[in-house]
């Protein structure tokens, strides 16, 4: 199912030059972040509950089933970053998404959580949804925020 999944984000994804998925930044950024190769674009504020709620129609049919990859991956133990609730575990994570004007994906840039995988995939959920987004028309291109909660049974 999940690889079903990966494949249609796969065929329904623009061209990387259109939108680019870069790197995560820690929550307390050290003093000066290493970038390997050029970034193109501006990278998020520091500050990121300054910027505009991301807004997904359809969030539950868009987001069905995406917590089975990540519960692989806790399982896998190349995530530790999943809390027990009552309900069974989950693990959220916070995205930044910078908007063109027109309504496109140009960058994701998921808060770092020492989960490459997970921080990687949630950007592809993100990407995947492009369609369900509504933005604000604006005359630049915008950043927003997001978060993304996984969760599974016990």
């Amino acid at each position: 199912m999940i690889a079903a999944f990966l494949l249609l984000l796969q065929a329904a994804a623009p061209p990387i030059a259109q939108v680019q998925v870069v790197p995560t930044i820690p929550a307390t950024p050290p003093a000066t972040v290493p970038v390997s190769g050029p970034v193109s674009g501006p990278l998020p504020p520091q500050d990121w509950s300054t910027l505009p709620p991301l807004r997904i129609r359809r969030q539950a049919t868009t987001l069905a089933n995406t917590s089975a990859y990540v519960h692989g991956e806790v399982m896998a133990g190349r995530c530790a970053k999943a809390v027990r609730t009552v309900q069974g575990w989950s693990l959220s994570l916070d995205l930044a998404v910078l908007m063109t004007r027109d309504g496109r994906v140009r960058r994701i840039t998921p808060r770092a959580i020492d989960c490459p995988t997970v921080e990687q995939y949630a950007a592809g959920v993100i990407l995947g949804a492009r369609d369900s987004i509504d933005v604000v028309d604006t005359d630049t291109d915008t950043w927003y925020r997001t978060s993304l909660t996984f969760a599974w049974g016990a």
